[in-house]
């Protein structure tokens, strides 16, 4: 599964990359009932510290460059948000998609949102996508 990446360098320039979240093909239920026992790509368990739940409200559009609060999972159910990284490029995400946001230090990166506002769910990983769990 791949999930967009947000990042900065040493230099505090913030860019876009692409992260790979590796999955495997495992029963979805095995002890259910035979129409839940179908098959599903899965991926390890990652450690989240706290979930947060956003509603940004219709007119709100963040225009200045800004960091996030530390290594997030940002999840967008409604609307598209366009980003801008401090080496200009931008890129639009639609809702259903999630990006990893992880330029918490240097620049950072810019958040255009729609007009009539916007729902996200932004889940705080300490360790990213690094290091999941068993």
């Amino acid at each position: 599964m791949k999930c967009l990446h947000i990042f900065a360098t040493p230099d505090g320039e913030s860019h876009f990359g692409e992260v790979d979240i590796p999955t495997t093909v495992t029963r979805s239920f095995p002890n259910g009932a035979p129409a839940a026992n179908y098959e599903s790509s899965r991926s390890a368990f990652y450690e989240a510290s706290r979930v947060r739940f956003v509603h940004i409200p219709a007119g709100a559009r963040e225009a200045d460059f800004h960091n996030p609060p530390g290594r997030l999972l940002a999840i967008w159910l409604d609307g598209e948000v366009e980003f801008e990284t401090s080496d200009g490029e931008m890129r639009r995400v639609s809702a259903g998609k999630a990006v990893l946001v992880e330029d918490t230090q240097g620049k950072g990166h810019i958040s255009r949102h729609p007009t009539e506002g916007q729902n996200v769910i932004q889940v705080l990983l300490p360790h990213g996508l690094d290091a999941p769990s068993a």
